[in-house]
């Protein structure tokens, strides 16, 4: 018979959440839920598990897992899940005080390395000719060293690049991501398909040994 006292508990899982190794994992950590008052505390303290370092820094959650923890404690209660059927957890150590030194020697090498990139790409493709050529189209006077249309032309490269990327240090012109933090959006996406995918694989697999 159909328990009409069981409370219905609306479940939505996380999609990635970060955690200490041997913290406690709440469902509230890992979803949000909505139930009734009585039981949304209790439900929120609810503890999932106990992650070690040996697990990995990347823990797959099931919702099955959740649905099972949930009914142990509530039995009959009926749930209701949207959004994803998992959550990935992060196991990060505490942050440690980022190196000056090694912030200068990253920056110093990128800075070159994109400097000589650029000096690289307009000697291929004949950069000085142009700049020559176009300057003489507009002035009607052969430079050969036309360095004022090749500071301006520098200055409007920095100005396109900070255009094009929305960013300026800690400043950006509007809530537009950058095209490094899409790309960045993606990557992360891809990594998490695929760690899912795997963990799922690798518990298919235990569960077919102990079977």
């Amino acid at each position: 018979m159909e328990n009409y006292n069981a409370p219905t508990v609306y479940l939505r899982l996380r999609t990635r959440v970060q955690v200490s190794p041997g913290q406690q994992l709440r469902l509230g950590d890992v979803a949000q839920l909505l139930t009734d008052p009585q039981w949304e505390k209790p439900l929120l303290q609810l503890t999932l598990k106990r992650p070690q370092v040996n697990e990995g820094n990347l823990i797959l959650i099931d919702i099955l897992q959740i649905i099972a923890a949930i009914r142990q404690k509530l039995p009959g209660a009926v749930i209701e899940s949207m959004g994803k059927s998992h959550v990935l957890v992060e196991l990060v150590e505490k942050p440690r005080q980022p190196s000056k030194i090694l912030f200068v020697i990253v920056w110093v090498l990128l800075f070159f390395g994109s400097a000589l990139t650029i000096m690289n790409f307009h000697a291929d493709v004949s950069m000085q000719a142009v700049h020559v050529r176009i300057v003489e189209m507009i002035t009607g006077k052969k430079n050969t060293n036309p360095h004022v249309f090749q500071i301006a032309y520098s200055i409007g490269i920095g100005a396109g690049m900070i255009v094009f990327f929305n960013h300026l240090f800690k400043k950006k012109w509007n809530e537009e991501p950058t095209p490094l933090e899409v790309e960045m959006f993606l990557y992360q996406q891809n990594v998490d398909q695929y760690v899912v995918a795997e963990e799922y694989e690798r518990i298919h697999k235990r569960d077919a040994d102990t079977s």
